[in-house]
């Protein structure tokens, strides 16, 4: 198997281009396009849901895909939500930090 080229990145590219065409005014996001696997663009969004939110209503992708997760001990919620976009996979992902819970007050407080 040979090593993959800046050629076998061009759908991956092409899409994330037409992305930036199409939605200039959506929040920016961490891009993701690596040889390791060329036919996937992933979006990232740090510490802001509603941007997630955005990106998920402009792809029309219905909330009820996404999957919700948690991790580093409770502390991140993660919104992880795959879909096609001309031809190439796209994965839009979300970590923002779950709010501590408030301490219960006791009986006698």
């Amino acid at each position: 198997m040979s090593a993959p080229t800046m050629g076998d990145l061009s759908a991956t590219v092409t899409a994330l281009a037409s992305l930036m065409a199409r939605f200039p005014d959506l929040p920016g996001v961490a891009v993701r396009i690596t040889t390791v696997y060329p036919d996937l663009l992933e979006l990232a969004v740090h510490d802001d849901l509603a941007a997630f939110e955005a990106w998920r209503e402009a792809l029309n992708i219905a909330p009820e895909d996404v999957l919700h997760g948690v991790q580093s001990g409770g502390t991140t919620r993660v919104l992880d939500v795959h879909t096609v976009l001309m031809g190439v996979r796209l994965r839009l992902i979300s970590f923002a930090p779950i709010p501590a819970l408030a301490p219960s007050l006791g009986a006698g407080s």
